[in-house]
């Protein structure tokens, strides 16, 4: 069969303000489960710069048996507009969806979009391989982790146990995407899963009950395998671990260096890590290794809002983590959300102060978003608190639950006010000079420009 897997064209803020788009890499573990049965072909549709016009001439051109849509919440109306097109092409077809939105509301998406036959729920691998399957065989009503349309009704079958040991993954099919496209500031890169599952469950993360409550990690030699594929065939020298927490399994992490540099790879990365999971050992490790910047889920700078949201960190430890990891000559990028349902005008301003007290490299400002799978969106459907169920507007950008004391105006006008506050100081802007980071200039100048605008109306 002919199996097409679509990211929808989707504007997403990070690659409008940034300029980075990252490889579907879950799309590209799903061919690699497809390749040897079927004819697979992956659409990043914002990598290609595709417009749905050009999506609809790719379906007619390669006309197939099965599309698969990936989608995060906010581009699941482009989704819906994609899965409406592939039956106008196919009548049919069957059309997936799959993703952290399909997989926390099954039945809704199906009911808001009568195109989509299928949504796969979870960890889509050994799901989609034997949908496939049993597509090709006339028969889905056994398949386990999906819900499905049948005549009038929608079904949820019972959930799929994941993956144990997710070495037996196979690697991404980089070969069915433009590699030479994904760019970092003008230097090519890609994107790497090594562990997946999370055993915090904080409450405005919906990993822990996409992946699993319980972490899952690749062994080391397996990772090392997959950075010499990118490494050496594809000639890519700069790669993203997108683990919520590399650092984790502080051995295997050290492990995952110490390969690194034992095969003598001239590559340069990222991951993101929590602030409680580092030591000074291991961040000069991964110094060596070529670590070059760590992302800190910091959240928020007062200890009261961190033990209501489940973080399990303190202040203090988020202070020591920035210290040691910029000790060891590693950049930072500090995460923080406002608008938490117990923040008030006075605790997100604290968190602005605390943001700029670390020797934070970046910072990013994001107001809290309820999404589905996560506690907070279940508390705010049962305390009836969301402001909309326009999916769209859920980008972390617009306020879409209220807040008690702080109207969705005064939110965005002190997300405004924490990226004015943090980026626009002279350390920082002589620093990205000194640095030749223009781009995040104009960032800046643009945040102050909004700044002005939304103090004006």
């Amino acid at each position: 069969m002919k199996i097409c897997l679509i990211s929808p064209p989707y504007n997403s803020d990070v690659k409008s303000v940034v300029g980075v788009s990252s490889p579907p890499i879950g799309l590209a573990y799903l061919a690699s489960v497809l390749r040897d049965q079927h004819e697979v072909k992956i659409v990043d549709s914002n990598i290609l710069g595709y417009s749905m016009d050009d999506v609809r001439r790719v379906l007619k051109e390669f006309y197939p048996d099965i599309v698969g849509v990936t989608s995060v919440t906010p581009s699941i109306p482009q989704a819906y507009r994609v899965a409406k097109m592939a039956k106008e092409v196919r009548n049919d077809c069957k059309v997936l969806i799959g993703g952290p939105h399909a997989t926390f509301l099954p039945h809704q998406t199906l009911k808001e979009c009568g195109y989509i036959d299928v949504a796969v729920r979870g960890e889509g691998e050994e799901t989609v391989r034997e949908l496939a399957k049993a597509v090709e065989n006339g028969g889905i009503e056994t398949v386990k982790g999906i819900t499905f349309r049948k005549e009038d009704q929608i079904i949820s079958n019972e959930p799929r146990p994941f993956i144990k040991d997710i070495d037996e993954i196979p690697f991404p099919s980089w070969y069915l995407l433009p590699m030479d496209k994904y760019q970092f500031y003008g230097e090519r890169y890609a994107a790497m899963l090594t562990s997946r599952g999370c055993p915090f469950g904080c409450s405005f993360c919906a990993s822990s009950r996409l992946f699993g409550g319980f972490w899952r990690g690749r062994s080391p030699k397996n990772v090392i395998e997959e950075v010499k594929v990118i490494h050496e065939e594809y000639r890519i020298r700069n790669i993203e671990f997108m683990d919520d927490t590399f650092t984790l399994n502080v051995k295997r992490a050290e492990e995952i260096c110490s390969g690194i540099i034992r095969e003598g790879f001239d590559v340069s990365w990222g991951a993101s890590s929590r602030v409680d999971t580092l030591t000074k050992g291991l961040v000069e490790k991964m110094k060596r290794a070529g670590c070059w910047i760590l992302f800190l889920g910091i959240e928020s700078g007062c200890q009261k809002i961190l033990d209501t949201i489940s973080k399990k960190i303190t202040i203090e430890q988020a202070r020591k983590a920035v210290k040691i990891v910029k000790q060891a000559g590693i950049k930072v990028l500090g995460s923080f959300i406002l608008g938490f349902p117990e923040d008030d005008d006075e605790s997100i301003k604290q968190t602005i102060s605390f943001a700029k007290s670390l020797d934070l490299d970046y910072a990013e400002f994001s107001i809290l978003t309820p999404y589905p799978g996560t506690p907070v969106f279940e508390d705010a459907v049962h305390n009836n608190l969301l402001v909309t169920l326009d999916w769209s507007k859920y980008t972390g950008l617009e306020p879409v639950m209220q807040i008690k004391g702080l109207s969705g105006k005064k939110l965005k006008s002190l997300l405004q006010e924490a990226y004015l506050k943090f980026y626009l100081t002279p350390k920082t802007l002589w620093s990205w000079l000194r640095n030749g980071q223009l781009i995040f200039i104009k960032s800046a100048l643009k945040a102050v420009i909004n700044y002005i605008v939304h103090s004006s109306e």
